[in-house]
């Protein structure tokens, strides 16, 4: 019935973004406790806030320990100065980590990290220790998805979204339609054409509705909806002509529920519960699954291994690009310190451990930029004219993606002949390479 797409594409980014910087949080340690975890809701007034750091740092003064007074105190200092950045609080509140931790090397490395979360987060935080605290965040990914609801019965329509454990009511009104009679002769033909003309007009006005809150810029702003009612007003409403075909194609379920308004609504909720875990999971299959359609049929449309992904991309070939969200590979771009010549090389952590790809002969290469290969495709994608999808591993059609194309990969707009493109050059036999 639905036609799952995913998330927002600017907000999955978002996702992936705090995703990967919850990892390293949680991997994060410390000496002492001087590690400070701060979480500002929406609409707290942020000078409470900087009082209380205030008596905090009064506090840390009386810490017998010299060293883990100064740690303290240095990080309370410290996100003392990053919250002033802030006039007020940001519309979804305020993340703030600050502290010293240990680096790869064992050496001590301050850190601070401040963002307004890509969604409301309600929840009040401060805590210095010996880790930081992300189990807010973590909650805050695994809510991801907001869904909307449409209760509709005889008696009114309300309109509400789910994300996470949050709902939210958004509009509802009242209906009064006239019911069926006993009258006989003439007059029961014109009361029942009136009758079907009200109840028509009730689905106009609803779906009308519908578009005001589930429709921004020109498309859905919830990733599914949920039609629910005690009556087959619902099923009217999703057969009709009537009702927009963009929220038409995002239908998850269709319920029954005894009760009209917020009744209705929370019964709504439990009964399409088990229909909205899988919804993230449909999203990722029907992308994989067109990517294994695709090389099923031999379109030549894919692309899959850094190689081809990368050269996709300059070509601008390629549609959507495909990576798994714990791809584990850095983009290294070097340049001979003599003659200046820049290479870029894709490495895994395997590749990385003895580094001889530093080394061109007898020279040492210079390290212009070292950076994670998503991430560059996070900031670089747009340039490349395609959109960007990350998926798990955790469906079967995503631990297939990952297991078999290395988690990197892509749908193209047309047919690529890689083995051209990719494989080396045949040299000819006087060619100065062969007499190096």
């Amino acid at each position: 019935m639905a036609d799952i797409s995913g998330p927002n594409q600017e907000e999955a980014i978002e996702q992936w973004r705090i995703k990967r910087m919850v990892k390293w949080l949680d991997s994060s340690k410390g000496n002492g406790t001087s590690m400070i975890s701060l979480i500002i809701p929406p609409q707290d007034d942020i000078n409470r806030y900087t009082q209380m750091l205030i008596k905090e740092l009064s506090t840390a003064s009386n810490i017998k320990s010299r060293v883990n007074r100064q740690s303290v105190m240095s990080a309370i200092t410290s996100t003392q100065i990053r919250l002033k950045e802030y006039n007020r609080t940001p519309k979804n509140g305020l993340v703030i980590y600050c502290g010293e931790i240990f680096n790869e090397e064992g050496k001590e490395k301050k850190v601070t990290i401040d963002f307004e979360p890509f969604r409301p987060i309600n929840t009040s935080l401060y805590l210095c220790d010996n880790k930081f605290h992300t189990q807010v965040l973590h909650g805050l990914l695994e809510n991801e998805d907001k869904f909307g609801f449409i209760i509709m019965d005889g008696h009114g329509t309300l309109y509400g979204t789910l994300c996470g454990n949050t709902r939210e009511v958004l509009h509802k009104f009242s209906v009064e339609l006239p019911k069926k009679h006993g009258r006989g002769g003439q007059s029961a033909l014109r009361f029942a054409r009136l009758r079907l003309e009200k109840r028509h007009n009730y689905v106009r006005k609803v779906a009308e509705n519908a578009v005001l809150h589930f429709i921004k810029d020109d498309r859905p702003n919830v990733k599914g909806l949920v039609l629910a009612g005690s009556a087959e007003f619902k099923n009217v409403l999703a057969e009709s002509d009537l009702f927009d075909l963009r929220l038409r194609e995002i239908i998850l379920k269709l319920v029954d529920v005894s009760y009209g308004s917020e009744n209705g609504f929370n019964q709504a909720i439990e009964l399409a519960s088990d229909t909205l875990k899988n919804v993230k999971f449909l999203a990722e299959k029907k992308l994989i699954t067109k990517f294994m359609d695709e090389l099923a049929q031999d379109t030549g449309k894919i692309c899959f291994g850094v190689d081809e992904t990368v050269e996709g991309l300059k070509m601008g070939a390629i549609e959507t690009l495909i990576l798994w969200e714990n791809l584990e590979m850095n983009r290294y771009v070097l340049r001979h310190p003599e003659t200046k010549e820049e290479q870029v090389l894709y490495k895994t952590p395997d590749q990385e451990k003895n580094m001889d790809f530093l080394v061109e002969g007898e020279t040492k290469l210079d390290i212009v930029e070292n950076k994670a290969f998503s991430e560059w495709a996070v900031e670089t994608y747009k340039d490349f004219g395609c959109s960007l999808e990350f998926v798990t591993d955790k469906s079967q059609e995503g631990n297939q993606y990952v297991k078999g194309f290395g988690g990197i990969g892509g749908i193209l707009r047309y047919k690529v002949d890689f083995n051209e493109i990719c494989e080396p050059t045949n040299r000819d036999d006087d060619s100065e390479d062969e007499w190096i």
